[in-house]
């Protein structure tokens, strides 16, 4: 029978890697939405209130299902973890808490006059709708990073023995609550989502312009595919080299607070200076290909890379190796290749940011099909990289589930049996694929549809202008 650490992990893993996909498509999307909100309030060129359309129901869609299955990551606290409950309940409860009460309410409150009020509240009040949604959407982000963040620095806290159990108990909020590592947290967080998505309004978008200008596949709304194109290409501009700029100081704070992490971000295994950083390494005997925690690597990579990196500029800094650590290594070549391909595919953002800069500078931006195929093939990618990056952070601080303070293995619920664990496993693999099948048919189908006519904008605004005149007619 199935470990139930294992298969609660494998649960806890699948449910937040479908589940994170839904706020990195809302909380990226917030910004959009109140600049095009804001520019269709300010009137002008209709496009935007295209946008500001179609963009929505996307938004709303993230909104719902994120919404459904955040609900089931919180239960999973109680049911596969319910050990990891007990001992940090007071510190780790309160910020989930605020986060409903606080950041979700005020999303959801104006939510509703967002998606169905703008033909019948003010202008001024449909603005500060959009900006109270956007802002509780990264409000959750807040709380939840928070959380997150006091597991990886555990600040503010004390153990206590309470009916014979060691728990934490919570005596100075503001340390534990704006740790130090909140803040990379939370700037890496929130600029990976806004790039995300930004790289998908260009995939999208790249769509329906290479097969109007390349193909000759005329479009009736291709002047909203070239503004989608020109704004998500700013969006690019911005967040691209602002990750890995961000990214390489987080990197290097993880270094300095959490080695043994680092440590397995890099493969070293031994204390050494001057440690290249590798860009491709495998075993060097075959029967350890499936040994996540083989040490003997043939690596090809930069000399001192690793060292400068950790040092901020020094190639013969010396890094600890996961030898000298009490504890048992992460899974190395889990954490070593994730990290990479994260990095790699930052700078991919990099290059398609600028390249279709260029291509706008030069005039050629639609004209050019090679880079729209390649905006279509990396129109995912940045919620691969969001995915990558939690599993280098969570995968990497392993076996702690808080650092130093509590292992994985001693936090899964005390009763629960490898059946039990196994059946509900299955069973979340079968729903959360539904779900995430079910998500991507809506969109895709959104997307299919397209932003609404000009003659439908004008039909909508009449009909909802005449039911704002006439509320009670039936």
């Amino acid at each position: 029978m199935i470990d139930p650490v294992l298969a609660s992990r494998f649960q806890f893993a699948l449910t937040t890697i479908v589940h994170i996909i839904f706020p990195v498509m809302s909380m990226g999307l917030a910004p959009f939405l109140i600049y095009f909100t804001w520019k269709d309030v300010r009137g002008g060129d209709p496009v935007y209130e295209q946008l500001r359309r179609f963009w929505t129901k996307i938004f709303a869609i993230s909104f719902v299902v994120g919404t459904v299955t955040g609900i089931v990551l919180e239960f999973e606290f109680g049911t596969n973890f319910a050990a990891f409950s007990t001992t940090a309940g007071e510190l780790f409860g309160g910020p989930l808490a605020v986060e409903g009460m606080m950041a979700f309410m005020l999303e959801a409150t104006f939510l509703g006059i967002f998606v169905f009020g703008r033909e019948r509240v003010s202008d001024r009040l449909y603005l500060v709708s959009s900006l109270a949604v956007g802002v509780g959407t990264w409000l959750s982000a807040v709380w939840i990073l928070i959380a997150n963040s006091w597991m990886q620095m555990p600040r503010g806290y004390e153990l206590v023995t309470e009916n014979g159990r060691e728990v934490v108990h919570l005596v100075d909020p503001l340390a534990a609550y704006l740790t130090p590592r909140f803040g990379y947290m939370y700037v890496h967080m929130q600029n990976a989502a806004v790039e995300s998505v930004a790289l998908f309004m260009a995939g999208v978008s790249a769509y329906y312009v290479y097969r109007h200008h390349v193909w000759g596949t005329k479009s009736e709304h291709i002047e909203f595919w070239h503004k989608t194109l020109k704004i998500a290409l700013v969006a690019l501009l911005i967040t691209a080299p602002l990750q890995v700029l961000q990214g390489d100081l987080y990197a290097r704070h993880v270094y300095e607070t959490q080695p043994q992490k680092f440590a397995a971000m890099e493969a070293v295994w031994d204390t050494e200076a001057y440690v290249p950083e590798y860009i491709f390494a495998i075993p060097t005997d075959l029967s350890q290909f499936t040994d996540p925690r083989a040490k003997e690597l043939f690596g090809l990579g930069i000399p001192g890379g690793a060292s400068w990196l950790a040092s901020g500029g020094d190639a013969t800094a010396e890094i600890r190796g996961l030898n000298t650590f009490e504890t048992e290594a992460p899974p190395v070549a889990i954490v070593f290749w994730s990290f990479r391909a994260m990095v790699g595919m930052g700078f991919w953002f990099i290059l398609l940011a600028f390249w279709g800069g260029y291509r706008w500078f030069t005039g050629e931006l639609f004209e050019d099909g090679l880079l729209h195929k390649a905006l279509m093939a990396s129109s995912l990618l940045g919620i691969v990289a969001v995915e990558l990056g939690w599993v280098v952070t969570e995968v990497g601080r392993q076996p702690w589930v808080i650092q130093g303070v509590l292992k994985t293995s001693e936090g899964v619920s005390p009763g629960l049996t490898g059946g039990e664990a196994l059946l509900t496993l299955v069973g979340f693999v079968g729903v959360y694929t539904g779900i995430l099948a079910l998500y991507t048919y809506v969109v895709a189908g959104v997307i299919r549809d397209g932003p609404p006519s000009a003659r439908e904008l004008r039909s909508t605004a009449e009909r909802d202008a005449g039911t704002a005149e006439v509320p009670g007619d039936d």
